[in-house]
């Protein structure tokens, strides 16, 4: 029913000969200008950088009046890591609709045809940033991931206590190979990480000022083990990005930190790991902000659960699934999964233990590790025996996804 076409309005993919159009919507909806996002800077102003993306890499649907572009709807294709299995996920931007064009059902009919493409080809989960959460939810969304923002002033990280990273840190240019390949080798092992591709890269450095550092922690026998993207702006070192393969490079990276005491008041950062820098600090009276960053949905319920892996150390289980999904027909039923090995699969000749009912917004976070069952069950967003949910929790692999790109 909500799928049939509108007689009034075409939808087809956007090309480059669209460009025009695509971005006049953009600006109109947005009512920025390129020279006003360059000048951003590092200000948090993620969800209106991210609704520009490069129209050649993005698969984008738009919805046209006559020959006039009214709605629009972008999804970059990109990998990412779940739970160590490396998988096709579509990351949707740039969701936009004339004002007079509100309240038809336009963006609607562009998700749900988005979501159909995303599903022929294989991406198994959908991303966004939200400007809505209570409308993305309405559509099956869920939230997945934090990011954490803090502000250590320079009393406090100067370390009271040595580091002792035995390596060094130098300042390498922003193609370094070093560099590139310890963003893959950290996606490789992260759950939730994008593996960033040549373009995600071109995405990454697109709206950056011109002093932008990257700084690289390098062990005792010249291997990357770590870096940090940052600048430095009136006496504030804003750190963008920041990974590490090991304590010793977060040690490194943050006695490199140090090192600028006498030219900065403080550090100003963003960091999504599941964990609080305060406990790390010896004075630890810092300010961390921890905020929901990015929703997810999952495209097709069986072929996400096809392989997904789950805790190897329990026991073989079969748990019946009661997805409601009134969007994506096709999630809008029962699954029979075994849960065996370290992995699970969709199967017919098995007979279900236990029965759970919940919404697909609560099976993508469920699954993705955001929400345990315990407490989706607590907020009645899952149904089930206290025995049902106390093994599910057992064989579902728990770790917030760490998702830092806002393609």
């Amino acid at each position: 029913m909500h799928m049939s076409d509108d007689p009034e309005f075409t939808i087809r993919a956007l090309t480059t000969d669209d460009l025009d159009q695509y971005n006049a919507l953009l600006r109109y909806a947005f009512q920025v200008t390129e020279q006003e996002l360059m000048m951003t800077g590092w200000r948090d102003d993620d969800f209106v950088r991210s609704k520009f993306p490069i129209l050649e890499r993005a698969d984008v649907l738009g919805c046209y009046d006559g020959d006039q572009l009214v709605s629009q709807f972008a999804v970059y294709p990109l990998q990412m890591n779940i739970h160590s299995e490396i998988c096709s996920v579509g990351y949707v931007t740039s969701v936009t609709t004339y004002p007079e064009y509100s309240g038809r059902g336009l963006m609607r009919r562009l998700m749900y045809r988005s979501l159909v493409r995303m599903r022929e080809k294989g991406q198994v989960l959908a991303l966004l940033f939200p400007f809505s959460m209570p409308l993305y939810r309405k559509f099956g969304w869920e939230i997945i991931s934090n990011k954490i923002s803090y502000v250590v002033k320079d009393n406090q990280f100067v370390p009271q206590r040595k580091h002792e990273a035995p390596g060094y840190v130098r300042r390498v240019n922003w193609d370094n190979p070093g560099f590139i390949d310890l963003h893959l080798r950290f996606a490789m092992r992260t759950h939730g990480c994008i593996l960033r591709s040549t373009a995600a890269w071109d995405e990454y450095w697109r709206w950056e000022v011109e002093d932008t550092n990257v700084a690289v922690y390098y062990s005792t026998d010249d291997r990357p083990l770590g870096y940090m993207v940052y600048i430095i702006k009136d006496d504030v070192m804003h750190i963008k990005e920041m990974i590490y393969l090991n304590r010793e490079a977060k040690k490194g990276l943050w006695e490199y930190i140090s090192a600028h005491y006498s030219m900065i008041d403080e550090v100003r950062g963003f960091t999504y790991h599941n964990e609080l820098l305060a406990f790390d600090l010896e004075d630890g009276k810092i300010t961390e902000t921890i905020r929901p960053y990015v929703m997810g949905r999952i495209v097709d319920v069986a072929e996400f659960f096809d392989g997904y892996r789950c805790d190897p150390t329990e026991a073989d289980v079969c748990f019946r699934f009661e997805i409601t999904d009134p969007f994506l027909e096709w999630n809008n039923g029962t699954f029979d999964v075994l849960f065996h090995a370290g992995r699970a699969k969709v199967v017919t000749d098995v007979e279900p233990k236990y029965t759970v009912r919940m919404s697909i917004n609560s099976l993508s976070t469920l699954l993705l590790g955001y929400m345990p069952a315990s407490q989706l069950n607590w907020l009645e967003k899952l149904d089930g025996s206290p025995e049902a949910v106390q093994i599910l929790d057992e064989v579902i692999l728990h770790e917030i996804p760490y998702i830092s790109d806002y393609i």
